[in-house]
């Protein structure tokens, strides 16, 4: 994660169970549990909590889970990345998918292919 998120991560981010932090500026805060890790298939992360400054309801991602899943297809790799209960009906819907599009399409593809992720140019 380090390699490819911006913001302050605190905490282990390896194995099944490990609990860690993400912070970016005084914006967003969440805690994840990693509640589900086979290697080289699927990493599943709980949030445990969440503070999202930006929103009405700040807690909006508090109960939803964040999966990554590998599948391989021939020599290729593909990466299903779900984010289960962030709904359109969040005021953070729009915003969170569009960090997401960044983190994953464009800083986690670049760490994948270069060995270095990409930070973000928020304006």
């Amino acid at each position: 994660m380090r390699g490819w998120w911006s913001g302050d991560i605190e905490g282990s981010t390896e194995s099944l169970g490990d609990e860690f932090t993400y912070r970016y500026e005084g914006v967003h805060y969440s805690k994840q549990k990693i509640t589900e890790f086979v290697p080289g298939a699927k990493v599943v992360w709980h949030v445990l909590d969440a503070n999202l400054a930006f929103a009405t309801d700040t807690r909006e991602w508090k109960g939803t889970e964040v999966t990554f899943e590998i599948i391989k297809k021939g020599d290729k790799t593909e990466l299903r990345f779900t984010h289960v209960g962030l709904v359109p009906d969040y005021e953070c819907f729009e915003e969170c998918s569009d960090a997401w599009g960044f983190f994953v399409n464009s800083s986690l593809r670049s760490l994948i292919t270069t060995g270095k992720g990409q930070q973000p140019n928020w304006s």
